[in-house]
């Protein structure tokens, strides 16, 4: 149980990527108060958890309305998560979330960041969706699903922490720290994706 609760975190936190979402959210929040932008933080940080919760319940549902094998499915998300992993490595993941912050921060009439860009598609993206549902899909039982949910539930918590604290954080880190982080947890993300094509793969030859 502690295994699958570590795999799981692991693989959320480095999809989900909480470093790299505070110092944008420290950048969409720059004309905000302190109050203002905790309370965006747990808002974003909610409704992403929402999100997440609603595929890792109901996903499994809906690949079986589209008559899609759970094995095809770990194997097209373990190639979009090692996609996602590339671009970390290379940092092209971050110059897309700082483009997209910075066209949010040109529209004077865009305030509330909570929802957009911050939930989706920042925290509860196509690779944290994807992930969860290839997560809850390798679980068995209600202690290995609680498990995922738990994992689920300490990223996001850890993700509101760094929103809350963006704007000190990115001073003690630092952008070349930064770099480095999001390089190490790409290539940590590039071998857990590779794990779950090898384990579609094997579950397709074997059946």
């Amino acid at each position: 149980m502690l295994e699958l609760f570590l795999s799981a975190f692991v693989t959320l936190f480095v999809v989900i990527d909480p470093p790299g979402c505070a110092p944008i959210y420290a950048g969409l929040t720059s004309g905000a108060t302190r109050a203002q932008a905790r309370s965006m933080a747990l808002r974003a940080s909610l409704i992403a958890g929402v999100i997440l919760l609603i595929f890792a319940l109901f996903g499994e549902n809906l690949l079986a309305a589209l008559h899609i094998e759970l094995d095809a499915f770990r194997i097209a998300g373990g190639i979009m998560l090692f996609l996602i992993a590339l671009d970390m490595v290379f940092e092209k993941r971050t110059q897309r979330r700082e483009e997209r912050a910075e066209r949010v921060k040109a529209t004077p009439e865009v305030e509330d960041v909570s929802v957009f860009p911050m939930a989706m598609p920042m925290i509860a993206g196509p690779g944290s969706i994807a992930t969860m549902m290839l997560l809850m899909s390798r679980s068995e039982g209600t202690g290995q699903t609680l498990m995922v949910l738990g994992a689920l539930g300490a990223v996001l918590l850890l993700t509101l922490l760094a929103l809350i604290a963006a704007g000190p954080l990115m001073k003690l880190l630092g952008a070349s720290v930064e770099a480095v982080i999001t390089r190490l947890l790409g290539v940590l993300l590039a071998a857990l994706a590779a794990q779950y094509v090898i384990d579609g793969v094997k579950a397709v030859l074997s059946s």
